[in-house]
């Protein structure tokens, strides 16, 4: 995705509202503060869920492409 390149990849496609949520954060538990997650998902609801995740959360939301079905959400871990 662009210039940043992530730390790890999360790979959701499948995967239905709450999970990619559930386990976007279960993955940012192993991050360190300054660190990316690219997630991959197919939940269209990924795009509003992540934008309410990342703002309760206090983590950055880096960029959302879609490519084809496919998702690509790059987030930041701010704290």
């Amino acid at each position: 995705m662009d210039d940043v390149a992530a730390s790890r990849v999360l790979d959701c496609q499948g995967l239905q509202c709450p999970l990619p949520v559930v386990k976007t954060a279960q993955e940012f538990k192993k991050l360190e503060v300054g660190e990316t997650l690219e997630l991959l998902a197919t939940d269209p609801g990924v795009e509003p869920d992540m934008r309410a995740w990342t703002n309760r959360t206090g983590n950055e939301l880096v960029k959302i492409e879609r490519v084809g079905e496919v998702f690509h959400v790059l987030l930041r871990r701010a704290k």
